[in-house]
């Protein structure tokens, strides 16, 4: 069987290193440089030769900068004769960019899913894709977790039997219900319309959530503008107490302070798909680690088991 090799960009080093950790495996070392007209150059210092190469690298701000860096990396692994390359991509950012809603518009997650496959990837490993259908974006076979078990498990050590769960949006409704499932509650959602931009309107909340104990669920928080939204009217609706919970705790602009100064928030979860910095980080703020169920991803691709079980 082909040696393991496993690779961080320098958008989140410690989750390769954690992922490393429960693999038992060394994380090498990549060298990214900059020439003087600003074009990055990247090595990969370890022998690839006919290995089992696995880079991680999620697309978080600067999104761009780490693109070109784990294309580069895809690329330098290609060129050094790796007997596979999968890509570890544990936020795919250009994934919000998936239909043309608007005239000229582009698609960023096709492209960029072609732009990783023309480079030299031969899998992606992805979790909780904001929309989908960008699983389909992939000419290369896409393993697709998310972290739900994650989530619940954090939630099952509170008292549920007043709970339920809200998604920000129909268009999460499922997962939102998937979640529910796990934690044996009711599932409600906002009536979302986005007007460009920013802007969003919830113009009520679908199901019963009147004195409850919410769970809000959503793939992501970028600035929480939808959240923000949502929460007036669950405030309106006289709910007991708020949690918040997302897989992608991307929190900018003062996002996660501001959430966090909300008086009925009790708590915000997420998961370390990306870096929340300590300096950013508030007392309600709670990080669940997806790196063992990564980690256990990786392992089961290497062997050449399933990885389903991982997807329940």
């Amino acid at each position: 069987m082909r040696q393991i090799a496993v690779f961080s960009g320098t958008a989140h080093p410690e989750l390769g290193v954690e992922i490393c950790t429960h693999l038992g495996v060394p994380q090498y070392p990549t060298r990214v440089s900059r020439f003087a007209n600003d074009c990055l150059e990247v090595q990969l210092q370890a022998n690839c030769r006919e290995r089992d190469v696995f880079l991680i690298q999620p697309l978080v701000p600067p999104v761009q900068e780490h693109l070109v860096e784990l294309l580069l990396m895809v690329n330098a692994a290609r060129g050094a004769s790796a007997g596979r390359i999968s890509v570890v991509l544990p936020h795919y950012a250009y994934a919000r960019s998936d239909k043309k809603d608007a005239p000229r518009i582009s698609i960023g997650g096709r492209l960029v899913a072609d732009l990783l496959a023309a480079a030299g990837a031969d899998r992606v490993l992805t979790m909780t894709l904001h929309s989908p259908q960008v699983h389909g974006f992939f000419g290369v076979p896409v393993d697709h977790l998310h972290a739900l078990r994650e989530l619940a498990a954090h939630f099952r050590v509170l008292d549920l039997s007043n709970a339920v769960v809200v998604s920000p949006d129909l268009g999460y409704v499922k997962a939102a219900a998937a979640f529910a499932r796990r934690l044996g509650t009711p599932v409600a959602a906002g009536a979302k319309q986005r007007f460009g931009g920013d802007r969003v309107q919830i113009s009520s909340v679908i199901g019963e959530v009147r004195g409850r104990d919410v769970i809000v669920v959503d793939d992501e928080i970028v600035k929480g503008s939808t959240v923000v939204e949502l929460l007036g009217h669950l405030r309106e609706l006289e709910v007991r107490s708020i949690r918040l919970a997302c897989t992608h705790g991307l929190f900018v602009n003062g996002a996660l302070q501001r959430l966090s100064e909300q008086e009925e928030v009790l708590e915000i979860v997420c998961t370390n798909t990306v870096p929340v910095p300590a300096e950013k980080r508030v007392p309600k703020l709670t990080v669940l680690s997806v790196a063992p169920a990564l980690a256990e991803a990786i392992r089961r691709i290497h062997n050449g088991e399933s990885v389903s079980a991982l997807f329940g």
